[in-house]
């Protein structure tokens, strides 16, 4: 195994700590905790989010201006808990509520309703979404139902920019619910992830092999077959997607590609290529784009693609909204 690290025991705390003192004219650590929280203090609705990490520059990334309030980091792969969940929603509520962004996996659904009782215990309102966009399978290890990806980061930004703007916790929560169904997700991987305390993929591909479907912590996919052309590959999310979507000629998204750690931009950039030669192949307009790193596997090689079906015009709005995070 070769990482740039020094004691894998010591990786998140270190992560943490280089992350904030970097930008720390954006983000701070809440000391003696693994929340990393805006400097901004303005009285509005709290967004928190969170997570395993090994999902960088999910979720500590989007924290400030304009997206996230706070993000609570769990070890690798392994849902934060309950008290530092709770730490993270006190520090975020600033008297008009908390709204949690969590992805759909048995852990984080478990601590982060846990933290939610807790924190209404003290008088603090709270309310949350479930982000399950991922298409790729109905049931999958860690989940009842499909798996929280790429999608989450598109969650963050609406939910961002509509509190940056005034929304209120009960409208957070009518926005959440409007744009979950419109938002889906499907990968595909070339190689497994590395947790650093493991020292070894978490599952192993041959070297012309890849595996569509592959979750964000190496959950299985739907199917496993030679290395195929970028073209091809793009073809069958595509594909995938247009299964859920039923594309219309003139119809408006969002697109999202999205690299899982090893995957170089000149990859990705080539593979974006595809998928707008096939969009605009069925009619499809794409009112907003993002390609890069956003929800990682630590190193895993691969992509994922996720669009979103833009059904208001605040919501294209809302994904141009300017912010001030790190990572967006």
């Amino acid at each position: 195994m070769k990482k740039l690290i020094n004691n894998p025991a010591h990786i998140i705390d270190e992560m943490i700590n280089g992350l904030t003192k970097s930008y720390a004219h954006l983000v701070k650590r809440i000391e003696n905790t693994t929340i990393v929280i805006s400097i901004e203090n303005a009285a509005k609705v709290g967004l928190i989010s969170g997570g395993g990490s090994g999902h960088e520059p999910a979720h500590a990334g989007f924290v400030g201006q304009g997206m996230l309030t706070a993000a609570v980091c769990g070890q690798v792969f392994t849902s934060p808990t309950p008290d530092q969940i709770l730490i993270a929603i006190r520090a975020a509520n600033k008297g008009h509520g908390v709204f949690m962004v969590v992805k759909n996996y048995s852990g984080d659904i478990m601590n982060f309703e846990m933290a939610k009782d807790l924190a209404e215990m003290d008088g603090i309102d709270v309310e949350y979404c479930i982000v399950a966009d991922d298409i790729a399978v109905e049931n999958s290890t860690y989940t009842q139902g499909r798996r929280g990806v790429a999608g989450t980061v598109l969650v963050h930004k609406i939910l961002g920019a509509a509190i940056d703007q005034g929304a209120t916790l009960a409208e957070v929560k009518s926005l959440s619910d409007a744009i979950l169904p419109h938002i889906k997700t499907i990968g595909v991987a070339f190689s497994g992830a590395t947790v650093p305390e493991v020292g070894k993929p978490g599952f192993a591909l041959a070297d012309d092999e890849i595996e569509y479907g592959v979750g964000i912590h190496g959950e299985p996919g739907y199917r496993r077959e030679k290395l195929q052309s970028s073209a091809d590959l793009a073809k069958e999310l595509v594909n995938k997607l247009n299964n859920e979507f039923n594309f219309q000629s003139g119809d408006n998204y969002a697109l999202l590609i999205n690299g899982l750690g090893s995957t170089p931009l000149m990859e990705q950039y080539v593979f974006a290529n595809d998928v707008f030669k096939l969009l605009t192949n069925v009619g499809i307009n794409i009112h907003f784009s993002k390609i890069g790193n956003y929800m990682t596997a630590i190193d895993m090689a691969g992509v994922s693609l996720t669009l979103m079906k833009l059904d208001n015009q605040k919501w294209t709005e809302y994904l141009n909204y300017g912010v001030k995070t790190v990572a967006w």
